[in-house]
């Protein structure tokens, strides 16, 4: 589980810079981008490495409600990270929605995997998520809401159901059947 404490680190840590640091980031301009890309990338790979060989206490596993349930709160988060793009209504109440889809991402998985190794994954994204909400609402103003076009909303929707889709595939193909 230590990989996986790793990549929670790195991942916060690059994340976090734009925050801390913003006149450090700054000054490296697309070189900035370009660590915090390569340091998430490496925090992804750790993370993954680390999840797929960590072995822990098993609490609960998955119920055909609790994969139903998540199915759904997946289908949520990949609405709320494609409408953060689109820059659809759900913008108008909720401030920060690719944050709020990690949190809702990240609950989503917890329903379903009830073991120590998911506490420290799916837990250390969503204290991530939410120590960046607050963080950016405290240093950042809120954004003015415009109205959209319904286009907007139908290519967020399409985006959605194509994401999901190839999600669950991956999964699929990994040997996680995210459909029970």
């Amino acid at each position: 589980m230590l990989l996986i404490l790793l990549g929670l680190i790195l991942w916060s840590g690059v994340h976090f810079w734009k925050r801390i640091s913003p006149d450090s980031r700054a000054q490296l301009g697309d070189k900035g981008k370009a660590i915090v890309a390569l340091g998430s990338v490496l925090a992804i790979i750790l993370m993954v490495i680390g999840y797929r060989s960590a072995e822990g206490t098993f609490f609960w596993g998955r119920s055909p409600a609790m994969t139903g349930i998540n199915n759904l709160l997946m289908i949520l988060a990949f609405y709320l990270y494609a409408s953060s793009a689109a820059k659809t209504r759900i913008t108008k109440w909720v401030r920060n929605p690719q944050l709020t889809a990690v949190k809702v991402w990240a609950i989503a998985h917890l329903l379903v995997n009830g073991d120590t190794p998911s506490f420290l994954l799916f837990g250390g994204l969503f204290a991530w998520a939410l120590a960046e909400v607050i963080v950016l609402n405290r240093v950042a103003p809120p954004a003015p809401y415009r109205d959209v076009p319904v286009k907007k909303e139908i290519t967020a929707v399409v985006a959605t159901l194509i994401a999901f889709s190839i999600t669950a595939a991956i999964h699929i193909w990994l040997g996680y059947n995210p459909f029970g």
